[in-house]
């Protein structure tokens, strides 16, 4: 390490794993079990929507959400979570990260409550209200996506910052997980007090009476996290990198890491006026390009191209799920016990295939590195997507379920275990301190933008369900995820290096001319580790 890195800079990264690493990552991490919650609890209830608001008694069908309806409650989330992935993101280098921080929870907070007292005059109405406060529930979550993943950064040492920041992401996986248990619960306990046959032997009769109170605390029930996690998120201080690169206060981040962390830290503000002046430059500028350009390109789209694969998983369900007993398929049930199944399937496939895949990240990261996992990720999650395209004829048939399961699986663990994870952790590492929020909420916002197209552009593609269009869908996948492993050679591997190193703000190597710059150093010997 170059002693051109400030004091503060130096202790953080060196800085033993102590107990407040670990409470930061429970406090930033809750935002993300509250995001997943969210997000992926609105699928477990959208039928049940369809079966209260949709039902015509002429047909004597359940009742079915239209497909502009059902991608409207299911996809605005995604619309407003990229639209507060960019404000945030931005907000959070212009004001600090504690600033803003508070407000994504308070939005959350307000916005999971107000979506299960969704009401209105006319069934229409009710989804017009649930789409309004589910957009700015995403726009809250949205936020949570830079400000957490460069809180943790900027708080972490540099042995274990990848962990540090794909534990935070983990708690995504654990949210998913809840927002199926949590659905299965309710459902049943519902259930529990309607075993009567009116239920299961006529259609007309199919939604038993209290289940508009199902989903309603089911949303609502996402609000409890984000609550409880509020104070202490509060009282977090903002990180030592703001106050001292962005802030110019190397004394005040001094103050506040020795505060929360075992560090002594020496205050430097000659040195600091210096660092200040070396990374003096707008994110819009040409020595951005110059020297970030390609890794923000890089970041962006590989983002991209993951979640046009991540969010098209469910392209398969309709097939697997009752062929591993999951559902009942095509076989008529009541509202409440569809519901019970869709969120049992969610909760398997959660803990089975996408949970494990986030904590190998955690465990690996920094001993495989982001490079590797998310190349390896990629390749994996392609190989086995085209399998599943090739072979679907002869996998969705009930003798070949193990080994549809697990092609099902391995594609879920090689996202998560893959550059689901990296895609999260690299913008948080690559960039400068007054732009790592704005260029994490860019690639973030990259990563939605392929979620819809995932969700609404894949999916129709599928509208019919006929296994041709899933094949060539899938196919069309594996090929997307091929796309990813070739633009991940536009990055480059952060492990074990610090923040400023990664960046160049500690002006050891002039990106531009890759020579080293005249700053004073102790050990000169060391610019060139």
């Amino acid at each position: 390490m170059s002693s051109g890195n400030l004091a503060v800079l130096n202790a953080l990264d060196n800085a033993k794993t102590q107990w407040y690493h670990v409470t930061a990552i429970v406090i930033a991490g809750m935002g993300f079990f509250t995001d997943a919650y969210d997000l992926f609890c609105i699928s477990t209830v959208s039928k049940l929507l369809g079966r209260l608001y949709y039902f015509d008694p002429s047909t004597g069908k359940p009742g079915k959400l239209p497909h502009t309806v059902n991608n409207f409650v299911i996809g605005v989330a995604l619309v407003g979570t990229l639209s507060g992935q960019l404000v945030f993101g931005y907000l959070g280098d212009k004001l600090g990260r504690k600033k803003v921080y508070g407000m994504t929870l308070i939005m959350m907070v307000i916005c999971a409550i107000c979506s299960g007292l969704s009401f209105g005059y006319s069934n229409k109405s009710v989804m017009v209200t649930l789409c309004f406060f589910r957009f700015w529930l995403g726009f809250g979550i949205g936020g949570d996506y830079p400000l957490s993943a460069t809180i943790m950064s900027e708080y972490a040492n540099k042995k274990t910052r990848g962990a540090f920041i794909a534990a935070v992401f983990a708690m995504q996986g654990v949210g998913i997980i809840f927002a199926g248990l949590v659905s299965m619960t309710v459902s049943k306990f519902f259930l529990k007090l309607y075993e009567g046959p009116t239920f299961h032997d006529n259609p007309v009769f199919s939604t038993e009476p209290e289940a508009d109170y199902v989903w309603r605390i089911v949303l609502m029930i996402g609000a409890l996290p984000a609550a409880l996690t509020f104070y202490w998120r509060m009282k977090m201080p903002e990180t030592g990198r703001y106050t001292a690169i962005i802030e110019g206060n190397a004394k005040q981040a001094a103050t506040d890491m020795a505060s929360v962390l075992e560090i002594e830290i020496q205050a430097e503000h000659d040195k600091l006026a210096q660092f200040k002046a070396a990374n003096d430059y707008s994110l819009f500028s040409q020595e951005f390009f110059q020297r970030h350009g390609r890794h923000l390109i890089g970041t962006a789209t590989t983002w991209f191209l993951l979640d046009i694969a991540f969010y098209s998983q469910n392209l398969t369900q309709k097939d697997i799920f009752p062929v591993m007993g999951l559902t009942d398929g095509d076989t008529w049930v009541s509202a409440l016990t569809e519901m019970f199944q869709t969120s049992r399937a969610m909760f398997v496939i959660a803990l089975f295939g996408t949970f494990p895949g986030y904590w190998f990240t955690v465990l690996f990261i920094d001993k495989i590195g982001r490079f590797k996992i998310q190349l390896v990720g990629f390749f994996m999650m392609s190989v086995f997507m085209l399998t599943i395209g090739i072979k679907y004829d002869y996998l969705k048939d009930k003798e070949h379920k193990w080994t549809f399961a697990t092609l099902y699986g391995l594609t879920f663990f090689f996202a998560n275990f893959g550059p689901n994870s990296t895609t999260f952790v690299l913008p948080a590492e690559l960039f400068p301190t007054r732009v790592r929020s704005t260029c994490h909420a860019i690639s973030a916002a990259s990563g939605k933008a392929g979620a819809m197209v995932g969700a609404f552009g894949i999916q129709y593609l599928t509208i019919d369900e006929d296994v041709k269009s899933i094949r060539k869908a899938m196919l069309l996948l594996a090929f997307t995820n091929m796309l990813g492993f070739c633009f991940t050679f536009l990055l480059t591997e952060t492990k074990g290096r610090s923040l400023e190193e990664i960046s160049g703000e500690d002006g050891r190597v002039d990106h531009q001319t890759k020579t080293v710059e005249k700053m004073p150093v102790s050990h000169p010997e060391s610019a060139w580790d």
